[in-house]
């Protein structure tokens, strides 16, 4: 255990020494090491200005590998945002051999005028008298794609960054609200009882933390575990868990669990399943094995079957790994920006797309009227009165927006109200989402407001 502690300073200390390692990439971006105010603005910080990985070879200074890197921090992490496939083993989330579903655009000059438009809206962030343009928004934010589909159509798409139209970029703990998203089909199609407990269908977990937990339990984050986040304390058990699904060489005294089911048959128990919502990685890791165990599929095999590819991607997709190839439910996945896209239309439109069903539609209602208000708490002042279900964030407010989240400033932002989904991926600074969500929740809603109001 001294080891292993010692080893754990160093990984808070130096998070190149962890790399792959914690596989967790949207926890490791938390890190002091990440955390630090950004020196330097978004266009100040772009990846082709930093020259980063340019040349053959890179300048020495502007290099970026894995593990001899901090490759998750900032500046660096707005080009590593686009290449985790470089950095981490993955498994693919194959689009299969068909022609894409193409997605819909108005005529060229209809679409630049609505740029135009979009971009010179103005709001007033959270707490603030200062106006902001919707276009100086996306700069605050780091932003580095911004998809925004109105009536099914495209009428808005901007890149930045390290981010094209053919690249991919981490998604981050959208990842989540993708396994929640798989959960809630099968239990729509009534292959998983979300009533049922964890045991009975990961009989490995029996005696410990997730002894009495149900699934539906798991699928709001409400289980009472003892496991601790805190990304300053050496002893804190992320970082333990960070070691064992750790997807490089163990260090050579390690003598812990390999991978994450390995990991979450230790997790202690701690206050009452069902009492209160906390976030939690490992509920969406566990969520991921529940899965798994009943459709006799891996999280991407599943994910390619009932979405990737009956949807229409236009690209595959991909998720980072364990050592043992488990794919990381909780926030592995890298996917192209209209491809969110084409997820947030299925998810508008419970579950059709192009006129075509590909799940029952009460997997998506039941993900908008699940959660529990008064078990939501206070950690994320944007969203009080806000609730979480599925691993989807149900916003406060009567237009029934809901949402992905990740670290970073990623988001899947549903509008049924304006009939909008806006998709946006972002590097910025810091991974908490409620230091920009004063600037992005009111840009939101200025866009949805602008598009209600030429609805007709």
């Amino acid at each position: 255990m001294t080891i292993l502690r010692s080893v754990l300073r160093r990984f808070v200390a130096s998070p190149p020494a962890l790399g792959a390692g914690l596989a967790t990439v949207s926890l490791l971006a938390t890190t002091p090491a990440a955390a630090q105010t950004a020196p330097l603005s978004a266009q100040q910080s772009d990846p082709a200005v930093m020259g980063w990985m340019k040349g053959f070879p890179p300048p020495r200074d502007r290099i970026i590998t894995q593990p001899a890197s901090v490759y998750f921090s900032f500046p660096k992490l707005r080009w590593s945002v686009c290449h985790l496939r470089e950095l981490l083993p993955t498994k693919e989330i194959s689009r299969g051999l068909g022609a894409p579903r193409p997605l819909e655009y108005p005529p060229p000059y209809q679409f630049a005028n609505e740029r135009q438009a979009i971009d010179a809206l103005t709001f007033k962030p959270i707490d603030s008298d200062k106006t902001m343009t919707w276009e100086e928004s996306l700069y605050a934010n780091y932003t580095d794609g911004l998809l925004i589909l109105h009536k099914g159509r495209v009428v808005y798409e901007r890149y930045f960054g390290c981010l094209t139209p053919d690249g991919k970029h981490a998604a981050m703990s959208m990842t989540k609200s993708l396994t929640g998203l798989l959960a809630s089909i099968l239990v729509a199609e009534g292959k998983l009882n979300d009533s049922a407990l964890v045991t009975d269908i990961i009989p490995e977990v029996k005696g410990k933390g997730y002894e009495s937990a149900t699934v539906r339990q798991v699928m709001n984050m409400t289980t009472g575990l003892k496991f601790s986040e805190d990304y300053s304390d050496p002893d804190a058990d992320i970082w333990r868990y960070s070691a064992a699904v750790s997807s490089l060489p163990k260090p050579e005294h390690y003598q812990g669990p390999s991978g994450y089911w390995e990991y979450l048959p230790t997790v202690e128990a701690q206050g009452q399943h069902g009492a209160a919502f906390h976030y939690k990685t490992i509920d969406a890791d566990m969520l991921g094995w529940i899965v798994s165990r009943v459709s006799g599929k891996s999280v991407t095999e599943l994910a390619s079957q009932r979405l990737w590819q009956p949807m229409g991607a236009e690209q595959d997709a991909y998720m980072t790994v364990d050592g043992t190839g488990v794919p990381f439910a909780g926030g592995g996945l890298s996917a192209g920006l209209r491809d969110l896209g084409r997820l947030g239309l299925l998810m508008l439109n419970e579950g059709v797309i192009g006129g075509e069903r590909l799940f029952p539609a009460e997997a998506v209602r039941s993900i908008r009227e699940g959660g529990d208000a008064s078990k939501f708490g206070t950690n994320y002042p944007a969203l009080l009165g806000g609730r979480y279900s599925s691993m989807w964030w149900i916003y406060p407010g009567q237009e029934g927006v809901f949402a992905a989240r990740g670290v970073h400033g990623q988001t899947i932002y549903v509008d049924p109200s304006a009939d909008m989904v806006l998709v946006r991926y972002a590097s910025y600074p810091r991974a908490e989402n409620p230091l920009i969500d004063p600037t992005s929740l009111p840009a939101f809603r200025a866009v949805a407001a602008y598009l209600k109001s030429r609805q007709n």
